[in-house]
């Protein structure tokens, strides 16, 4: 259970003064000096030390990251860009950062920047974040006027931010998609290697971290690495941000300790189960991309990246996605299936001739109308795409319907048989 004087976004709901000033009063860009003056080793070492995993999704540790760009430069420049493009349905985390917390990102970005021998950073700020953008470059604007950054800052190191405006492509949440769009090109991903941290942006070493991992990185280098690792659990360290959606009394967005187990979440955060504890059917525990878990798996599980792991599913973004009893499950799946189908980017056949097969296969299979067989055509066709495309979203479109065939074939088979049931007297009478 977090307690306040952990907590680091203490203004998420917009509640206490925003500018620069009232950031301040909240213990931002206090002793940001310091914490340059001490060093690019130091800064890493103390990332790597709190165990902070990157809080975009996939979970890879932020301090390994950083350590993995050039020391040093071989005359081209380093940039940190941080992916503010968060359009994983069911995640809005980030979003209240931008608008209500923006300066934790913004310090974020000078600190991680000058650990990793950038002078720039770019933040992309997904399409339809319309107020979100101008409320992040409001604090842009307010550090450089208070000279905190810019060419000539009061920390004595050269650093520039800019604020990308996407325009509204969920593929371009994948960072090397992402580099591409800031490059001014068609937001497709790039094969990898080489890593960004080689050849990324302008082919120059590139960082890509979410917003929350850049955002708490000050309060982790004031307060220590010990600190923040001392919260959670082993291997899954520090507080995060959870968005619950769904059949919940009240959906929230909320800091809370990695660990905590979804009943207590629940019920501390979101007045517990609509129609109560017995009414709950499933949840997807880390936004649309990762299987769901039905609920008798996921009552007492704890909410951390390798917990929801050896549950078949994952944390992702901690975006709880609850779903009572009155859900039709498979609908809800073959809702998802179209979301991926549309959002393809096209570049690899699997993913741009899978997506659209699942999708049609999926809207029969919420008729009933299909075969039996055709359910275990359908897994088949899901590793056919799943590892076999450039970039995951082949994976985030097929782990759905994956995690559904797992736990609720039954539910399908049972529609078939009875559309079979329903139109064998008509076929009768003719």
């Amino acid at each position: 259970m977090l307690k306040d004087k952990d907590r680091i976004f203490t203004n998420i709901y917009g509640l206490q003064d925003r500018s620069l000033k009232g950031a301040m009063a909240r213990g931002n860009w206090d002793g940001t000096k310091a914490i340059l003056d001490r060093g690019r080793d130091w800064i890493i070492e103390q990332m790597k030390a709190s165990g902070l995993r990157g809080r975009g999704g996939a979970g890879f540790p932020t301090g390994l990251k950083w350590s993995f760009m050039p020391k040093q430069s071989d005359g081209r420049p380093h940039y940190l860009v941080v992916n503010a493009d968060e359009s994983e349905p069911g995640t809005c985390k980030d979003r209240e950062i931008l608008r209500n917390d923006p300066h934790h990102l913004v310090e974020g970005c000078l600190i991680a920047s000058f650990a990793m021998g950038a002078h720039a950073a770019y933040i992309y700020v997904r399409g339809e974040f319309i107020r979100e953008r101008e409320a992040l470059q409001r604090a842009v604007d307010e550090a450089y006027e208070a000279r905190l950054i810019g060419k000539d800052n009061i920390h004595g190191y050269p650093f520039d931010l800019y604020v990308h405006h996407g325009a509204g492509a969920y593929i371009c949440g994948e960072e090397t998609a992402l580099l591409e769009s800031l490059e001014g090109k068609k937001g497709q991903p790039r094969l990898k290697p080489p890593f960004p941290a080689n050849v990324g942006l302008y082919g120059c070493p590139t960082t890509v971290n979410n917003v929350e991992s850049i955002a708490v990185a000050p309060t982790i280098l004031r307060r220590g690495g010990a600190w923040f690792a001392g919260l959670g659990k082993p291997n899954n360290t520090g507080t995060k941000l959870f968005c619950v959606s769904g059949h919940v009394n009240k959906p929230a967005t909320f800091e809370e300790e990695m660990g905590i187990t979804f009943r207590e979440m629940i019920e501390k955060h979101c007045g517990g189960i609509r129609g109560g504890w017995d009414n709950l059917l499933a949840v997807i525990p880390g936004g649309s991309s990762v299987p769901v878990v039905p609920a008798a798996q996921m009552i007492d599980a704890s909410m951390d990246f390798d917990t929801l792991r050896g549950l078949g599913s994952g944390l992702g973004t901690a975006a709880v996605i609850v779903m009572d009893k009155s859900t039709d499950i498979v609908r809800a799946i073959a809702r998802l299936s179209y979301f991926y189908k549309h959002e393809s980017c096209g570049q690899c056949t699997p993913c741009r001739e899978g997506t659209g097969w699942m999708w049609r296969v999926m809207e029969r299979m919420v008729r009933g109308d299909a075969e039996i067989r055709e359910i275990d055509m359908l897994q088949q066709v899901t590793k056919q795409v799943e590892g076999h495309t450039i970039c995951a979203l082949g994976d985030a479109a097929a782990w759905p319907i994956q995690g559904l065939i797992r736990h609720f074939r039954p539910e399908i088979e049972a529609r078939i048989n009875a559309r079979k049931a329903a139109t064998r007297p008509l076929v009768a009478a003719e």
